[in-house]
């Protein structure tokens, strides 16, 4: 017996922008130009709540209560900042996303692989 595929996640990971414009200065506004856009492909909201962006070393933003409207995206920041209904700020002081190549996963709250988006060391971004 086959076993059935698992359906796409409505929400995707869209485009990694894992070069932030200019010099790597680690300024708030440099680590604010590094980012992941998730869209939701669904016409109705979604819950992210538990929902987890990690990169393959580790490093893990979980979405606290939050739900992205359908057919809208969110952009989820490396920097701090005030969140709002498309716009979420990890808060870090360190860049996430590997200019040489790396993997964007995103993680149901149980673990699973909801998406997941990688690239290697050419170009400043990538539509997954």
């Amino acid at each position: 017996m086959a076993v059935p595929a698992e359906a796409a996640s409505p929400v995707q990971i869209y485009r990694v922008y894992y070069d932030s414009p200019g010099k790597d200065t680690r300024s708030n506004a440099s680590l604010n130009g590094e980012w992941v856009q998730l869209f939701n492909t669904s016409t109705s909201s979604k819950n992210l709540k538990g929902v987890k962006l990690r990169d393959k070393t580790g490093y893990t933003y979980t979405f606290g209560t939050f739900t992205i409207k359908g057919r809208k995206s969110v952009y989820v920041h490396t920097g701090k900042g005030s969140n709002s209904a498309t716009q979420r700020y990890w808060g870090r002081s360190q860049y996430v996303w590997n200019n040489t190549g790396d993997t964007a996963y995103l993680l149901y709250p149980s673990g699973s692989v909801a998406d997941k988006c990688s690239w290697g060391s050419s170009g400043s971004s990538k539509y997954c």
